[in-house]
């Protein structure tokens, strides 16, 4: 048997390439969009990639199946369990509890196991020239390392109310229908640390059925259903904006793209025309470096791993935008977008000194400063972490309006007091900055070292 597990760092999503040797034929669960990869390792191997699979309709991610299918003519293999409203809407190899895919002398076992979402399954990897019981579990977003999957996005961001419940009762149901499985077997994982799509997500890329009833908190509810579900649903973060455009783009039939696009340097005449006509610009570079001359009404959203998250928590898809971004970067950034369907990028420009436009600066201040102005009847401080974050300790007197929905809740803004925005450690707060200058507000000031360098200097926070 070969395996290999390919990872997407800017999502913390998973996906696997089993083949079997001697047959020369492999599967692939959960491609990502930009499937190229699996091209490469198949031709590597000198294998031919005969079957695809799923796991569930994906949430945070734009799935390569299908573009994966249109070049390789390999079947796709996805669900048709739950309810039938919740169903693949294109052609498709129909699975149900107990099927089994045959992949050379390789073989697959479905089992449902719902609760993160209606029509979820997992596989279940036997490799048969070396035994007959099962060695891996490719779980998606039923079982992560240390956590299971959410059963609230449905109803968050897909808008069907009343299913997170039911979905935590299911995955109660699935959790104890998982813990009566071999505990040698090896668990894969849909996702790692840093998605949304659970809260506790461990770092390590794989585990035992074994070690998650030991270490895995969901197992520790064995006949406490209740507890289970009150303790799954609380403090779950809160789910990306693009996440319901990736639920109904993964349901149903859409144009593929089957290569990664280039996109046109844009010459100086060309930029300042789209700039003129209200074309959004995403200003991909380090923060520090945006600090110190950005365009007006440019968002800074760094070409870290966290880009592709915040873009689709503050792009729409409907609106095309220009990078700021060296060109030999625009690949990467191309390939993040991409995987979340974000493909309207009119081009891009590498240089903004050289456009004949006047620069904007961003007031970012050192913690002495911020302490001056902490408690201050004319000034209002904003901390722009998840909830959770601020609910587990905040500065005293902190207002809270969380990034990903600042947009929305520009009214929570003063525009008569000074305000000074902070985070974590940063990042999110320059992506701040850049969206209430954007907005029209002046008296803005960046308190980049955030919550990181408030405890360690020993300062202190409070609770809700």
């Amino acid at each position: 048997m070969y395996f290999q597990h390919v990872y997407d760092k800017s999502l913390a999503q998973a996906s696997y390439f089993i083949g079997c040797q001697a047959k020369g034929e492999a599967i692939v669960i959960d491609a990502q969009r930009d499937m190229d990869v699996y091209l490469k390792i198949a031709k590597q191997n000198n294998m031919k990639i005969t079957h695809i699979a799923e796991t569930h309709i994906h949430a945070d991610f734009l799935s390569g199946s299908r573009e994966l299918a249109s070049v390789t003519g390999a079947k796709m293999y996805l669900s048709d369990e739950g309810p039938k409203e919740w169903q693949y809407e294109f052609d498709h190899e129909g699975l149900h509890h107990g099927d089994k895919i045959e992949v050379g002398n390789l073989s697959l076992e479905v089992l449902y196991t719902p609760g993160h979402t209606p029509e979820s399954i997992s596989f279940l990897l036997t490799d048969h020239p070396a035994t007959d019981k099962p060695v891996m579990i490719f779980t998606g977003d039923f079982v992560f390392v240390g956590d299971i999957g959410r059963p609230d996005l449905l109803e968050k961001a897909a808008g069907l109310i009343g299913t997170q419940e039911k979905g935590a009762k299911q995955m109660y149901e699935s959790v104890q229908r998982f813990a009566q499985l071999p505990e040698y077997v090896q668990v894969w994982p849909g996702h790692g640390a840093g998605s949304a799509c659970g809260k506790a997500l461990g770092a390590v890329p794989s585990s035992t059925v074994g070690y998650e009833k030991v270490r895995n908190w969901a197992f520790q509810y064995a006949s406490d259903e209740e507890g289970f579900v009150d303790y799954l649903l609380d403090g779950q973060p809160e789910p990306p904006k693009y996440f319901a455009m990736m639920k109904h783009l993964n349901k149903v039939d859409r144009p593929l793209l089957v290569e990664v696009p280039k996109h046109p340097k844009l010459d100086k005449e060309q930029f300042l025309s789209a700039y003129k006509d209200g074309l959004k610009v995403i200003d991909t570079r380090n923060k520090v470096d945006f600090a110190k001359g950005f365009l007006p009404n440019s968002i800074n959203i760094q070409g870290n791993n966290s880009f592709s998250t915040w873009a689709g928590w503050l792009l729409n898809y409907q609106e095309q935008f220009i990078l700021v971004a060296d060109e030999t970067q625009m690949e990467d950034l191309t390939r993040k977008l991409m995987r979340i369907g974000l493909d309207n990028i009119y081009g891009f420009i590498d240089d903004v000194s050289e456009l004949g436009v006047e620069l904007q600066t961003a007031d970012v201040i050192e913690i002495e400063e911020f302490k001056s102005l902490v408690g201050k009847e004319d000034v209002q401080v904003v901390d722009v972490r998840n909830t959770t974050e601020y609910a587990a300790g905040h500065i005293s007197g902190a207002d809270h309006v969380f990034l990903g929905t600042l947009p929305d809740n520009l009214d929570k803004i003063s525009k008569d007091k000074q305000v000074v925005i902070h985070c974590q450690s940063g990042d999110r707060a320059a992506i701040a900055y850049s969206i209430l200058r954007k907005n029209g507000f002046e008296h803005i000031k960046n308190y980049s070292g955030g919550m990181k360098e408030w405890l360690e200097k020993g300062n202190e926070t409070v609770k809700n």
